[in-house]
């Protein structure tokens, strides 16, 4: 149930695209002096810093337990993650917000127009691929979901980041090119500052959104609810065990931490309870491998 999508994969896509966009539209900013194309070329510069600030989540959150840290380092990714969300609303939200506000009052006409096209259609093109790899990974863990069901439940906050990096790249730089082109028919730059603060506002929406997602895995959400709803059916499944009273789980990256309290069937003695359980353990183990830490309590009730 857990799937086996490759985070990993999926943020390096994007910093090799966010990479290369960023030096095009630089340039092309630089040149034409468009507002719109500055706003998305910090907005790129921004996305590549946050993909490596996912890959360092990444690689912090596989150290292994210390006495100080007994269950993992598995939430910092959580943490990075909302790094992530702050600085795509600050960096790239606000500064495009404020480029287009300053561009409203001082309205300067492009250069070579045609230039800021040519770059905006290659990131299109850089950003769909980007887009199209990620997707190939959410595609393994959204079970039929739709994908907003999917961004809602998720607690791969790192594929979820880039998710929403990606989609809000690809929007924006439609905007963009919405923005530029409509400069160039009518002659007034005004269309350029509106194209930038529209960027923002995108970037703003999306940062919100990824920010309250993250947020609550850094608060404590347990596993997906078809991943709850699977292992109370295992449990239900397993004759040893007579009635499941509660099961809570603390999603923590990419482990999880599962406590159990349920009845079990009469086992005659007490070495031959312990023995059950941790056969019931095993199984649920192998059955769930995401499962790092399992507490098994045996009661007569709730």
């Amino acid at each position: 149930m857990s799937g086996d999508a490759d985070s990993t994969k999926s943020i390096l896509y994007a910093l090799m695209a966010n990479g290369t966009i960023a030096l095009a539209k630089g340039a092309a900013a630089a040149y034409t002096l468009s507002g719109a194309m500055l706003a998305e070329a910090i907005h790129s510069l921004a996305d590549t810093g946050n993909q490596l600030l996912l890959l360092l989540g990444l690689r912090r959150a596989k150290r292994p337990p210390t006495t100080d840290y007994p269950l993992g380092y598995g939430k910092e990714i959580y943490f990075w993650s909302f790094i992530v969300a702050l600085l795509l609303f600050s960096v790239g939200g606000v500064f495009s917000v404020y480029e287009g506000w300053h561009k409203l009052h001082d309205p300067q006409p492009l250069n070579a127009p045609w230039i800021a096209i040519a770059v905006l259609a290659f990131a299109v093109l850089a950003e769909g691929l980007s887009l199209a790899g990620c997707l190939r990974e959410v595609n393994k863990v959204r079970h039929g979901r739709s994908l907003w069901h999917w961004f809602r439940e998720t607690r791969h906050s790192e594929l979820l980041v880039v998710f929403g990096e990606d989609l809000a790249a690809l929007l924006g730089l439609c905007f963009a090119l919405l923005a530029v082109m409509m400069t160039i028919m009518t002659g007034n730059p005004v269309y350029d500052a509106m194209g930038s603060i529209a960027i923002g506002v995108l970037l703003i929406v999306v940062a919100i959104l990824v920010g309250a997602e993250v947020k609550a895995l850094l608060v404590g959400q347990g596993v997906e609810p078809l991943v709850k709803q699977a292992m109370e059916d295992f449990l239900r499944q397993q004759p040893q065990v007579d009635v499941v009273y509660n099961l809570v789980t603390l999603q923590m990256g990419d482990d999880v931490m599962v406590a159990v309290k349920a009845r079990m069937v009469p086992q005659g003695t007490d070495i031959a309870l312990i023995e059950t359980i941790n056969r019931v353990e095993a199984m649920m183990r192998k059955a769930f491998p995401q499962v790092t830490w399992l507490f098994f309590e045996p009661d007569i009730n709730d």
